[in-house]
């Protein structure tokens, strides 16, 4: 392996990491998932307009840019929320392994905007992918919910990867990030304006919120989303959405150490757990032997 694709591949596990750590993070704040992400790209948005103040980087782009990335940014926000909800509503773990389905979701998009055939190995994979949820399903039936709005991420996720891996073709990650977080948060702003309205005991943060936020913003949000599209240019959607596999890895064991007995699950969550990720890493080696 050429040492920049070395350097790439180790430089996204750290991102993945990261994004272990949003996990937990998003448990140990207070608020709903809606006012969190809000905070979260709003933050973000605030951090990386500094940057490009500090740096006078100019910030034009053509309408149909925009157009493209106002669509990034609601998918990203839509993601979020469903992802911080599953946490809510269920735990990390289940949130984590739920959304380890999203290289296999990758897999039946980048043939639809890359052009190219359907891997029918792929949809194998995904089967066996399908019957570790099932697993999962039946022995954690009080997470449904949980799975369901994890799975919802998941797909979106996939879906970002897919389009950011076209987008990286023509622009820099860092105006991407930018532009993407700030549509994404007006969306919101808008969503929640013309539904519950800014009440202030759901943006009501406490101090221990207020520190969160600032770390999940700025290294897991400003950091990590610049980072992750700049790596597109370098890395398929597909790998990038295949090393976010082990997210769940990361991010269960620091739920374990952090929250200890309430992430402690049945054996069989574990089993089909372990199904779904062995399965996803199994497909990843040999599309990885097929590409050499």
């Amino acid at each position: 392996m050429p040492k920049t694709n070395l350097k790439n591949y180790l430089h996204l596990h750290l991102i993945v990491f990261i994004w272990g750590f949003t996990a937990i993070l998003g448990a140990l704040i207070s608020i709903e998932a809606i006012p969190l992400v809000w905070y979260r790209m709003f933050f973000a948005v605030i951090i990386i307009l500094i940057y490009f103040l500090i740096k006078k980087k100019p910030l034009k782009l053509t309408p149909k840019a925009l157009l493209k990335f106002f669509i990034g940014g609601v998918i990203i926000a839509v993601h979020w929320i469903a992802f911080f909800s599953a946490i809510k509503v269920a735990n990390v773990s289940v949130a984590l392994v739920s959304m380890s389905t999203g290289a296999l979701f990758a897999s039946l998009l980048e043939p639809i905007f890359f052009k190219r055939k359907l891997d029918f190995l792929e949809l194998f994979f995904g089967l066996i992918v399908i019957s570790g949820l099932y697993l999962i399903f039946n022995v954690e039936s009080d997470y449904t919910l949980g799975i369901i709005y994890a799975l919802i991420a998941a797909f979106l996720s996939a879906l970002f990867s897919v389009l950011n891996g076209l987008y990286i073709k023509h622009h820099e990650a860092d105006i991407i990030s930018f532009y993407q977080l700030l549509f994404g948060v007006g969306f919101i702003t808008v969503f929640v304006f013309f539904t519950t309205g800014f009440n202030i005991s759901d943006f009501s943060l406490t101090y221990s919120d207020i520190v969160y936020l600032i770390i999940l913003s700025s290294i897991c949000t400003a950091y990590a989303f610049i980072v992750s599209v700049k790596l597109m240019k370098y890395l398929s959607p597909y790998t990038v959405m295949l090393t976010i596999n082990l997210e769940p890895v990361y991010g269960i064991i620091l739920a374990v150490l952090v929250f200890g007995e309430k992430e402690k699950m049945s054996p069989q969550f574990y089993i089909g757990a372990s199904i779904i990720l062995i399965t996803v890493i199994v497909n990843g080696i040999i599309k990885n032997k097929k590409n050499t």
